[in-house]
């Protein structure tokens, strides 16, 4: 049977592996009781214990968002592995935590870990956080490809009209994922530079690309 006292009782197990399960089935539980339950997770000796508490913080934090921020922002900032520090943003952002945003920029900026980056900017995407516009515009220059992709993305969630001329070129790639991208992202703007970039898409040779255009125009 399956109760907060079964679930504990994982979480307090020797093995990581039992840890992890316990983790997981905290998801049948009232998410009141679960978020409690989870917050020790989070500073487990374990990496792979400590990247599920975090990863589930992501719909628990829900519960005391203050208190997701401070659990999170600790983990983006102090912990040794990056896939926590990635797992970390990843759930900043899909808490929509917008306190965190200068901790999400210096790292962005401090880190060479392009899996930490791309995490950031995939949160800031979701975060809708206006301030993001100078470090979004800064990640279209990153030397990684998934990051500027991402980049692309996240500056049409935005709606800032200052992206429109940032995002224009990438209309010529080589790389049909990446003018998808773009005709996402444009596609929340509309100027008449964005319309004659979609006319452009809307011939494009990539089906998807072009349908996406195609509808933009109707």
């Amino acid at each position: 049977m399956t109760n907060p006292e079964s679930i504990q009782a994982m979480l307090d197990a020797a093995e990581p592996g039992d840890r992890i399960s316990g983790i997981n089935q905290l998801r049948v539980l009232d998410p009141a009781i679960a978020f409690q339950m989870i917050q020790p997770a989070v500073n487990d000796q374990n990496v792979r214990v400590r990247y599920a508490a975090v990863s589930q913080l992501s719909t628990l934090g829900n519960q005391d968002p203050q208190k997701a921020l401070g659990l999170l922002r600790d983990r983006l900032l102090n912990d040794p592995e990056v896939d926590v520090q990635s797992a970390a943003a990843d759930s900043l952002g899909a808490l929509k935590l917008t306190e965190a945003y200068d901790d999400l920029e210096t790292l962005y900026h401090e880190t060479s870990e392009w899996l930490i980056q791309v995490s950031i900017v995939a949160a800031l995407s979701e975060m809708g956080e206006p301030r993001a516009f100078e470090l979004l515009s800064h990640a279209l220059s990153s030397e990684t490809e998934l990051v500027r992709t991402m980049a692309i993305g996240a500056l049409g969630e935005l709606g800032d009209k200052r992206a429109i001329p940032l995002l224009i070129p990438y209309a010529n790639s080589d790389d049909w994922q990446v003018r998808y991208r773009v005709v996402q992202a444009l596609s929340r703007l509309d100027t008449p530079e964005v319309r004659a970039t979609m006319e452009q898409l809307a011939q494009d040779t990539s089906e998807q690309v072009s349908s996406e255009a195609k509808d933009y125009l109707k």
